[in-house]
């Protein structure tokens, strides 16, 4: 039995590349591409492959760590191996906290990746060697601090997200348009938001959203 994937990036070049490498290995076969956040989450909730390979910057669609975290939530079983140019710390962590499995840069040699999807595939993670190194420095320098909790993880993960969407200036009716939610029920999250964070105004949460690193999925 091959192991099924789902390959989702906005550029139609790369998706035929990827598709292209991943069918000429032994035992993998992908199923279906999607071009962004919403398309891959229906398409996978449908198909259940075995790894979702997730991008995470889809423009104009809904990005790759939200889909994650739906995914996630909906289908727990359903692996995700994020595939991205972003090198950078705080992507790494938002992309683990959302509850993927991997994180290897495109600019990884093809073999990396082929390797990466199998050690995902055995239930293993896979974090490329820099992005190691990264989490082992964090770990060491909370360790140094007293391991002292980070109020963003008091908000649950729809909170996030909502945060996430205010912080980059959406409306409460486009955040409830984009969650299918109503216009109710994103007032009732931005104000437990600001209740846990103990800000009191759209620019504090904007600051905080900043330093969390939420403004760099653009």
């Amino acid at each position: 039995m091959p192991i099924r994937i789902i390959i989702a990036d906005d550029h139609a070049i790369v998706r035929s590349g990827l598709e292209m490498l991943v069918n000429m290995q032994d035992g993998m076969e992908v199923i279906e591409t999607a071009c962004d956040g919403e398309e891959v989450f229906q398409k996978a909730v449908q198909l259940k492959p075995d790894i979702v390979i997730m991008d995470l910057n889809m423009p104009p669609g809904e990005n790759g760590l939200s889909a994650t975290r739906r995914l996630k939530e909906a289908a727990p079983e359903i692996k995700v191996l994020v595939l991205t140019m972003h090198d950078d710390k705080e992507y790494i962590f938002r992309v683990l906290q959302a509850g993927a499995s991997g994180y290897i840069l495109k600019s990884a040699e093809d073999m990396d990746l082929i390797n990466a999807i199998r050690t995902v595939q055995r239930g293993e993670a896979y974090l490329y060697p820099k992005a190691q190194k990264l989490l082992i420095e964090d770990y060491m320098n909370r360790i140094s601090q007293d391991g002292s909790d980070d109020v963003f993880n008091l908000l649950s993960t729809r909170e996030q997200e909502v945060l996430e969407y205010i912080a980059k200036g959406y409306t409460n009716k486009e955040i409830a348009d984009m969650l299918y939610l109503s216009v109710k029920t994103i007032e009732s999250h931005k104000s437990k938001i600001m209740e846990k964070l103990q800000l009191r105004t759209r620019p504090e949460l904007v600051r905080y959203a900043l330093k969390q690193g939420l403004l760099d999925f653009v």
